[in-house]
């Protein structure tokens, strides 16, 4: 009985202490596309979009990935950098799209996030696709 309630705490602390999850990106990561009009990213759950930041970004070519998404994270005056149309994003979602500009330039892209999980962590990523 002690190992069946021992179980049972691990398993709930476990779930409660989960971090939201980016389960879907279009497009794909890698993907080598004709210019999308949007991006999408889904996730496991539904995130608090008011305390969440997404953007998508071109790549300089030999650019760190990782890093220049930590510094497009980190700026705020950079709607005219963007590829996406920075919408304003309010409520909860399990889903985002964000609309794109149009005529994307050939290259890289880098779609980024940063989302609150419901346990108070943040939880930051990216993905890239290619506009041919």
């Amino acid at each position: 009985m002690r190992f069946l309630l021992s179980l049972l705490a691990a398993l709930t602390l476990a779930s409660a202490l989960a971090h939201t999850e980016v389960t879907g990106i279009t497009p794909a990561a890698g993907a080598r596309v004709v210019a999308p009009k949007t991006v999408t990213l889904t996730f496991g759950e539904p995130v608090n979009l008011r305390f969440s930041t997404f953007k998508v970004v071109p790549l300089p070519a030999g650019a760190d990935a990782a890093q220049t998404a930590a510094a497009a994270l980190a700026r705020k005056d950079d709607a005219k950098l963007r590829a996406d149309t920075a919408p304003v994003l309010t409520g909860m979602a399990a889903r985002v799209t964000l609309p794109l500009h149009s005529g994307l330039k050939p290259g890289t892209y880098l779609i980024l996030w940063r989302l609150l999980s419901e346990d108070g962590h943040p939880v930051t990523g990216h993905s890239t696709f290619q506009v041919r």
